[in-house]
């Protein structure tokens, strides 16, 4: 038995270093990629570092400055968590509509996927302006046809209270990505199912309930996942909304702080940039960014301790 064990003890290294041998594509890129900047990332938040001259040890000023003293962070939290709770919401149940909506059309079906997914495919920041032209209080042919039949007119990208409902529009819009995962997920439901529910007198409802819903359980919650930490990462729509509803486009030595109107469209990665690229405070944009991270992880965790309301007990 003794003399056994060194050889088996050589197969279980062999086996190892085979298996650390795969692995190590992954590892060296998580290290790369992931490690190191987080690591650095948690360094950089803890020290005075403009980026251009050596980072000196300033303990928690960084972190004292960021919630006490810096005027945007607040406002960029809100706004972003608003985002996450209306924007996410809808994107997943407008989505979820359309594609069950395409599922019954049965005339060039294709056609009409195609419609849907298109505005998907348009570059963020030409859809984004030209949003803010479609919707421009003033002279933009949404207020024109709203004034047309007598309805309010709101402000949409230049008063506070509509700038946010104007980025869930447009979020909702580019909704073909969504689509196009759910629409898959719906053709996949078995028929039979179905055709047992309709036989036992099963309304649409419940159908949906009971035949739906679990069998796309886990497309739901990996879309919800997914657009909370896409919509917690949100920056060029709204900063480019920002700039252009203020007429601030572009051009050299052109100072623009973002958030127009009245810190409305402000969002946590924008203040990143700020912090870091517009005002040399790296510091304290490692402290914005090491936050962000810490809500994308705290979202992450409670929706999948919760998977039991997207999953049934098969899954």
């Amino acid at each position: 038995m003794s003399a056994a064990n060194p050889g088996l003890a050589a197969r279980r290294r062999k086996s190892a270093l085979r298996t650390l041998g795969f692995l190590s594509p992954w590892l060296i890129g998580f290290g790369v990629f992931f490690g190191y900047p987080l690591g650095a990332t948690v360094y950089f938040s803890f020290m005075k570092y403009d980026g251009f001259t050596d980072p000196v040890w300033n303990g928690f000023d960084n972190w004292t400055y960021v919630f006490t003293d810096y005027p945007f962070f607040w406002p960029a939290l809100g706004n972003t968590l608003w985002l996450v709770a209306v924007m996410v919401s809808l994107r997943v149940v407008f989505g979820l509509g359309i594609g069950m909506l395409l599922t019954k059309i049965k005339t060039a079906p294709g056609l009409f996927r195609t419609f849907f997914y298109l505005p998907y495919l348009a570059p963020p920041v030409a859809a984004t302006m030209a949003f803010v032209f479609l919707l421009n209080p003033g002279t933009g042919p949404v207020n024109t046809v709203l004034d047309f039949f007598g309805l309010p007119q709101p402000g949409w990208f230049s008063d506070a209270a509509w700038s946010k409902p104007a980025l869930t529009l447009l979020a909702l819009w580019g909704i073909g990505d969504l689509m196009v995962i759910f629409l898959a997920s719906l053709l996949d439901v078995p028929k039979e199912q179905y055709e047992a529910a309709e036989l036992d007198g099963v309304g649409p409802w419940a159908r949906f309930r009971y035949v739906t819903l679990p069998n796309i359980s886990p497309i739901l919650l990996f879309a919800v996942i997914t657009g909370v930490i896409d919509t917690l990462q949100y920056y060029t729509q709204p900063i480019v909304a920002s700039k252009v509803s203020s007429g601030v486009i572009g051009g050299s030595g052109q100072q623009f702080e973002p958030g127009y109107p009245e810190k409305s469209t402000l969002t946590v990665p924008q203040t990143v940039y700020n912090l870091g690229f517009q005002r040399f405070d790296t510091g304290a944009a490692s402290v914005v960014a090491l936050v962000l991270f810490v809500i994308a992880m705290a979202f992450t965790a409670l929706l999948m301790r919760r998977r039991s309301g997207f999953l049934t007990a098969e899954d």
